[in-house]
């Protein structure tokens, strides 16, 4: 039902149902709750002119599922934010300033995200709120902060700090320090573990035996489980632990995804901010001669994916949003998919359903959302252009006519200020 507890109804246009069949006509699309009733003919009894039903007209638009984006950090961050006190952020700023950027995101026609780390617990904290309806957002499976090791990726503060809570990863020494760290996490009720390896995959920063005690801990407590993995060694020995997905997998050879494809662990390769990146003159700004190597990375994930598509292993879609202060929330959750068709060799309709179907594994949802079917959650936007005639339109929300979360219109006219979304992109900075 609306927000109004009146029934639901979006007539008309052309139905993309994010299964990857061929679009079809859209009769009408009718939402009881914050669940799909019926896709196609109008039910008998349904008078669209009644007081208690809610008409969406899509006439000579697109319908399609809500936007999904499995990798985005709603609270990363420098914790020294410009003009807020001094010294080191609060977790409850933090907190405020997720959910801000929460918001910005949904307006984007992006219903669900899985956010990969982040600061404290504020993206559970927000998680929550959303979930209790203190304000609008998208569904939220987040894990905690990153696991690392010393010397692997994460681990960037000066020794004689240490990891303070504030800093995107946990250090943790050996398996049972790590096996720990999950129960923690599980603990304050994160959705999923995340590990960062190697920043580059230059060298397996976990070991074997410690990759397969976090994989066991966080499954034997219901959590997904996922790794930062650029090379080789730990992509391989990350799926024979049982890792629900794999992120990045630059450098994984035809052995690693046979072996992907055998355990059904899919690949989030996260095209998005190493090629803005790229583009950009200063790019990351993390380490001289930066451009020729993200160049190489990327030209080499590409190929892993071609050769990851042709095995069957499912790609997923996530912009790495947040992870750089310049990508703002809102404007990037869907260049990924620009980016399958134009340098994976995807057709649009495939980088949809990657979009969509597939990235339901990375927010717990498989078969409830992703697809619009009978009985599937409500989760709909509706575009005033084809985005299997240009991908690129969805990226940009003024095609936006209608976004429906859980059942619900967004509000699409509502969200932060200019100058706030001004002030969350240079927070991180």
């Amino acid at each position: 039902m609306a927000a109004n507890g009146k029934t639901l109804v979006i007539q008309g246009g052309t139905l993309i149902d994010g299964s990857g069949g061929k679009p079809k006509k859209n009769d009408c699309l009718v939402v009881e709750g914050n669940r799909l009733k019926s896709i196609g003919a109008k039910p008998k009894g349904l008078n669209l002119r009644g007081r208690n039903v809610e008409v969406i007209d899509a006439t000579g638009q697109w319908v399609m599922p809500g936007l999904i984006d499995a990798h985005v950090h709603l609270s990363f961050g420098h914790p020294m934010y410009p003009g807020i006190g001094r010294g080191t952020g609060s977790a409850e700023f933090s907190t405020l300033r997720t959910a801000m950027n929460a918001q910005a995101v949904l307006r984007a026609g992006v219903t669900s995200v899985s956010v990969p780390g982040g600061a404290w617990f504020s993206d559970v904290a927000v998680r929550e709120a959303i979930n209790a309806g203190l304000f609008e957002g998208p569904r939220i499976f987040c894990a905690g902060r990153l696991l690392s090791v010393l010397g692997g990726g994460g681990d960037r503060e000066p020794h004689w700090v240490g990891t303070p809570d504030h800093a995107i990863s946990k250090l943790c020494h050996g398996a049972d320090e790590m096996v720990a760290e999950v129960r923690r996490q599980a603990k304050h009720y994160v959705n999923f573990i995340k590990l960062i390896d190697s920043d580059w995959g230059d060298f397996q920063a976990f070991a074997d035996d410690e990759l397969a005690a976090i994989a066991s801990e966080a499954h034997r407590r219901n959590l997904k489980c996922a790794i930062h993995s650029r090379g080789s060694a730990s992509t391989r020995a990350a799926t024979k632990a049982g890792f629900d997905w794999i992120i990045h997998g630059d450098h994984a050879t035809n052995a690693d995804l046979d072996a992907m494809a055998k355990a059904g662990t899919a690949l989030l390769p996260t095209f998005t901010s190493a090629i803005l990146a790229i583009e950009r003159e200063g790019g990351f700004g993390l380490f001289p001669n930066e451009k020729p190597v993200l160049t190489r990375h990327m030209e080499a994930c590409a190929d892993t994916c071609r050769r990851a598509h042709k095995r069957g292993v499912k790609l997923l879609a996530g912009s790495d949003t947040g992870n750089i202060g310049w990508m703002s929330y809102g404007s990037y959750h869907a260049k990924e998919a620009e980016i399958f068709v134009n340098d994976v060799g995807l057709s649009p309709m495939e980088a949809i359903v990657a979009s969509t179907a597939n990235n339901a594994v990375a927010v717990g949802l498989d078969g409830e959302v992703g697809t619009l079917a009978a009985g599937k959650l409500a989760d709909v936007i509706v575009l005033r252009a084809d985005p299997l005639a240009d991908i690129t339109v969805l990226q940009d929300p003024s095609h936006l006519s209608a976004v429906v979360k859980d059942g619900k219109p967004v509000d699409l006219n509502g969200g932060a200020s200019d100058d706030l979304l001004q002030f969350q992109g240079i927070a991180a900075e």
